[in-house]
């Protein structure tokens, strides 16, 4: 037996991938179903099988109750850069990395997203330790 993706759904599709790649993901595979009205986009981390699928229904506008789902978790080189990146890029740290570990973000959709640095915990750094949490993570 073995692992092979999560689903989510997502309704803008593009914001969605845009954001996942800022985390360092890739875009695997696209489908188009015209018949059901929806496109899965399959996205993994390079060198890793595993994936996660974004199911995009047509003329969807709007998923509630993304934090039912939980969390993707996903270990990363360097917290600080990697959180760095995304608020660059707009997004909010829901849970900023003030322990050098550990921090949550949300994608266009409000599924909550775990960053973990990899290996050892770096050590406590501005901007990240007086950083307050922001909404739900």
């Amino acid at each position: 037996m073995r692992y092979l993706h999560t689903m989510i759904r997502v309704s803008d599709p593009q914001a969605t991938v845009d954001f996942f790649k800022l985390i360092g993901l890739e875009e695997r595979r696209r489908m188009d179903n015209e018949a059901g009205k929806y496109t899965l986009i399959f996205m993994g981390v390079p060198g890793e099988k595993a994936e996660v699928e974004l199911t995009h229904n047509w003329g969807e506008d709007g998923y509630a109750g993304g934090r039912n789902f939980g969390h993707l978790a996903y270990r990363v080189d360097d917290i600080y850069e990697t959180c760095q990146r995304l608020m660059d890029a707009g997004v909010t740290i829901n849970r900023p990395p003030r322990d050098g570990h550990m921090a949550f973000v949300r994608t266009p959709d409000n599924i909550s997203i775990e960053l973990l640095q990899e290996g050892e915990s770096k050590p406590p750094a501005e901007p990240w330790s007086s950083m307050p949490n922001t909404g739900e993570w």
